[in-house]
């Protein structure tokens, strides 16, 4: 077995096909089809069901493929690890972002690791689930993670600041003409939520309960841009972090009092390597906190 055979075979169960994986990877179908036929047969299991619709992988392909997708960015690693020293850094970073958090600082400090490392290849995705996230990290399929604190962070997990949120709301609402909103203002409002395993939906549900405030609902979502819009076109009041408020839009948000802030950390995976090092560093030079939203951060 080989790593090689690792790859063609997560390369089929991404795209379905041996056709698909084949273009992915720029080699022949062939090829594909025998490694992943030497492959079963080294292991002595069925990987993929062949199916009308595509190849799907069987469920000891499944468990298969997990370890085979941490055993192949372990290799990428080292190899990113061994060339470091020349420069010219270059392999494949991982990084998951907790939704919402970072959206303004992350562009700006992947931009510059692009530039200062332009052979590297970065992956960057989104998960609403701290949960999910905190899985991800145990697992080291992620090489860095921006999430909110947890109740146990992980030692190498590293206070970057805080996002402090703010409240959405349509364009001519009257709470719009203050510089801030009082949460207690907000009593009469109802909420465009969010998924109920997020970090923001659960953000969101502690400032209502903290206030005292009807968790009314009138929709849930996925995206914080979603929410931002359904919000700003009257459907109810949102509240994201307020880097996550796109551009052009700003004027429909105001931050709140009392002030509603989360920290935020970046984990890295064991071992880190250069290029999350180096990434670590960039993120630190961002700024993670207005003025108007200065407050005691509440990470250990």
């Amino acid at each position: 077995m080989s790593l090689r055979q690792y790859e063609y075979a997560l390369a089929v169960a991404e795209e379905g096909s041996v056709t698909a994986a084949a273009e992915l990877l720029h080699v022949a179908q062939p090829s594909v089809s025998q490694q992943i036929r030497g492959l079963e047969r080294d292991l002595g299991v069925q990987l993929f069901d062949r199916t009308p619709t595509g190849l799907v992988p069987t469920a000891v392909g499944r468990a298969f493929l997990r370890e085979a997708e941490v055993a192949v960015r372990a290799a990428r690693r080292a190899t990113a690890t061994a060339r470091a020293g020349s420069d010219d850094l270059v392999g494949e970073l991982v990084v998951a972002v907790q939704m919402g958090f970072g959206t303004r600082q992350l562009p700006g400090a992947l931009g510059a690791l692009r530039r200062r490392f332009p052979r590297l290849e970065v992956t960057v995705f989104e998960e609403p689930s701290s949960a999910e996230l905190e899985r991800l990290c145990r697992r080291g399929v992620l090489d860095l993670a921006l999430m909110a604190a947890c109740e146990r962070s992980p030692a190498n997990a590293h206070h970057l600041g805080d996002e402090a949120f703010a409240v959405v709301l349509a364009a001519g609402h009257r709470l719009l003409a203050a510089d801030r909103v009082e949460l207690r203002e907000l009593e009469r409002e109802a909420w465009v939520r969010f998924d109920r395993d997020s970090a923001l939906d659960g953000v969101l549900l502690s400032v209502l309960r903290d206030n005292e405030l009807p968790p009314t609902t009138v929709a849930r979502v996925s995206q914080t841009a979603t929410a931002v819009r359904w919000a700003a076109l009257g459907l109810g009041a949102t509240l994201v972090p307020s880097s996550a408020v796109p551009q052009g839009q700003e004027h429909l948000a105001r931050p709140v009092f009392p002030v509603v802030t989360q920290p935020v950390i970046a984990v890295l995976r064991q071992s880190p390597g250069p290029a999350e090092t180096a990434l670590l560093e960039l993120l630190r030079r961002e700024t993670w906190s207005g003025p108007e939203f200065e407050s005691e951060s509440a990470f250990g």
